[in-house]
């Protein structure tokens, strides 16, 4: 497979992150898209690894984000399982407890 494979796929999955976040309006749907982001950004940091050598960065750079998507997924489904449990909604627009 090409290079270019790649990065069309790692384009596509970013941009429906993209538009996940911005057309949703329920804050799990926009975590999703923040994990797409995230995932491609991997492609693109193993597609170059590949491409340019073999060596340890790139893949490093996508354990790196592998961890950091796991951290962020168990961070923000705590707040938002908090956020429920206090206003009994997942939208974004309508939790707005500390603006009082």
């Amino acid at each position: 497979m090409a290079l270019g494979a790649y990065i069309g796929v790692s384009a596509a999955l970013f941009a429906l992150g993209l538009i996940c976040i911005i057309s949703r309006r329920n804050i799990l749907y926009v975590l999703f898209g923040v994990e797409m982001i995230l995932n491609a950004a991997s492609i693109n940091f193993a597609a170059f690894n590949r491409f340019n050598g073999g060596g340890l960065e790139g893949r490093v750079f996508v354990v790196f984000i592998i961890i950091l998507a796991a951290a962020e997924s168990a961070i923000a489904l705590a707040i938002v399982l908090n956020v429920y449990h206090l206003m009994k909604t997942v939208k974004p627009s309508e939790a707005d407890f500390l603006r009082e």
